[in-house]
């Protein structure tokens, strides 16, 4: 049986925001009125549940711990037009909320992007490791993956539906908008940047973001995800190292067998072999998981394709 598809549904994530959710779901509903409300409670103590059901929300649970298992969650049982990720303190002013969701539904963007850096986030946000941490996740993906993407960890986004049911969630926690940023520019999606302004949490609100245990989290997931989507410049980084240190270490030692015909540095000779083994042995792995890593994307590309028509015949 066919699910009723809504054509906006706004998705809040929510752990313990009973100071600011009220405000958020009845500003949401006042920019979006046709749009459904939906908040995912997250195990949360101060009855932001209950509040949020008050205001008129649509209130659901996911009790596995994280962000990232929320969105999953999320995408895997709603289905829009359009989906509206916002963050449930109050952070994001529903102003843009309606541009947003047009860029979507009238097909100019598979994924709008609320950029809070070009606007008030380094003079509203109070802590100044989060500014740092965005200008080097933004640095990091920008030269790693070629692009120019000006706010990568912004809560505040509009998908489309093929978007939502063709991302494959596999982060827990904060990494999720890294994670869907990289999917997004590996998989050639539609994006638009808009700025949005951002104002800090009011006070008592306090961020669940830890700032140096979570920005550990997101550069690793960088690593992580730049060594899948493209596996050859990966590999051929570290096959260029251990290429490096056997030539330093092996040129020598036929520098001097040239000019006395003896090789008095053996350890040198071994150990510059073995790097440069190494390096032969990472460059192929580059190679091999590169051309998986094309063949995954192709066979993507058929599956989002099979994936519309039977949406259309529906």
């Amino acid at each position: 049986m066919k699910k009723n598809k809504s054509k906006i549904a706004v998705l809040i994530p929510c752990y313990n925001e009973s100071l600011t959710i009220e405000k958020v779901v009845k500003d949401y509903k006042k920019a979006l009125p046709e749009a459904d409300i939906y908040v995912y409670d997250n195990n949360s103590k101060d009855h932001t549940d209950e509040i949020a059901k008050k205001a008129g929300a649509i209130v659901r649970y996911e009790y596995r711990q994280g962000k990232g298992n929320v969105i999953r969650t999320m995408f895997r049982e709603i289905d829009a037009d359009c989906y509206l990720m916002i963050d449930g303190d109050d952070t994001y002013p529903a102003e843009n909320a309606r541009e947003m969701c047009d860029l979507v539904l009238e097909k100019k963007a598979d994924m709008v992007i609320g950029d809070r850096l070009s606007s008030t986030y380094f003079t509203e946000n109070k802590r100044p490791f989060h500014n740092l941490g965005n200008r080097l996740v933004r640095y990091s993906i920008n030269k790693l993956f070629d692009n120019q993407i000006k706010d990568i960890m912004t809560g505040y986004r509009a998908f489309s539906y093929e978007f939502v049911k063709g991302f494959p969630v596999l982060s827990k926690g904060f990494e999720i908008e890294t994670e869907m940023t990289i999917h997004a520019v590996d998989k050639n999606y539609k994006l638009v940047e808009i700025p949005v302004s951002y104002r800090d949490r009011p006070t008592g609100s306090v961020s669940k973001l830890n700032t140096y245990k979570d920005g550990f989290k997101v550069l690793r997931t960088i690593a992580s995800l730049f060594k899948e989507y493209k596996p050859g410049i990966f590999f051929g980084i570290f096959a260029a190292l251990f290429l490096l240190v056997s030539l330093i270490l092996g040129v020598p030692v036929f520098l001097e067998y040239f000019e006395t015909g003896l090789v008095p540095r053996f350890p040198s000779l071994i150990v510059s072999g073995i790097f440069l083994i190494v390096a032969l042995l990472l460059w192929i792995t580059g190679i091999i998981l590169g051309v998986i890593a094309k063949k995954h994307r192709q066979l993507y590309e058929l599956i989002m394709n099979e994936m519309k028509r039977m949406e259309n015949a529906e």
